[in-house]
């Protein structure tokens, strides 16, 4: 009796033990699904990063929800996506690769629209270097050239067309160095590892600093639009947080700050 007592009791205190534990296991998995249901992943695209940390800000303070973000070329991010990256909105540099992702079938249905529309400067982090014209390219008395790479960075196509446009592609071509997303090129010239570089004018000219040196805003009939799209994907479909950033950048408050970076809406 007192074995089969005992032996009752040992089970008894397994079951309420491992129950206890069950619910401890499911409490833990309950919070970090709440933690997640707060959160957005969102890709986007180099250009957009400091007008994003300030739209991320103001994201968490007016809704409780929290972007995470991640910046890249967008070439880079549609790859990325397209293995499975856990992405729910990608703010693309171009409206080619929404499309795509749109073809693949990754989209969720009727949720895409244009967030911005980029600007093309030609800068140099020396002051004076860069005049009103492209006059410091056509003496061609530099030696490196900066330039996102066109393949996977639509501002590098933009940069691509402007010196086809002007006629310079021949004289500078072996100038050129190429990096994996505007963000690069910018750091070539800041850096003075690259005299000149083409990038976007939210890099030269934000709101809320002063960017040293000279630049040159590119007349745009000498590249095609740069229109930029969000996504919602469908990992993100079913996701409040999701949907609300969404929203949240269509919002009046939100375009007036995406113009003071020097986009069109």
């Amino acid at each position: 009796m007192c074995v089969m007592g005992f032996v009752m009791v040992s089970f008894s205190c397994v079951i309420a033990t491992g129950i206890q534990r069950g619910t401890f296991a499911i409490a833990v998995l309950l919070g970090a699904m709440a933690a997640r249901a707060d959160e957005v992943q969102v890709a986007v695209a180099a250009n957009f990063a400091g007008p994003m940390q300030k739209i991320a800000s103001e994201f968490a303070r007016d809704t409780g929800y929290k972007a995470l973000v991640s910046t890249g070329s967008t070439g880079n991010f549609y790859a990325q996506i397209k293995n499975g990256a856990p992405f729910e909105i990608l703010l693309a540099a171009d409206q080619a690769t929404p499309q795509r992702l749109q073809d693949d079938g990754l989209v969720a249905d009727g949720q895409r629209f244009t967030y911005a529309i980029g600007k093309l400067v030609l800068y140099s982090a020396r002051p004076g270097y860069v005049d009103n014209d492209a006059s410091v390219l056509k003496r061609g008395n530099f030696q490196r050239l900066a330039l996102a790479n066109p393949k996977t960075a639509p501002y590098g196509t933009a940069g691509l067309e402007a010196i086809k446009a002007l006629g310079l592609l021949e004289a500078v071509q072996a100038k050129i160095v190429q990096g994996d997303s505007i963000a690069q090129a910018f750091e070539f010239v800041a850096t003075g590892n690259a005299e000149l570089g083409f990038v976007a004018l939210s890099q030269v000219a934000p709101p809320d600093r002063v960017v040293p040196g000279s630049w040159w805003m590119v007349p745009a009939k000498l590249y095609k639009p740069i229109l930029q799209d969000a996504v919602l994907l469908k990992k993100g479909e079913g996701h409040t947080a999701a949907r609300a950033l969404m929203t949240y950048l269509r919002s009046d408050k939100i375009k007036a700050l995406i113009q003071s970076y020097g986009y069109g809406v």
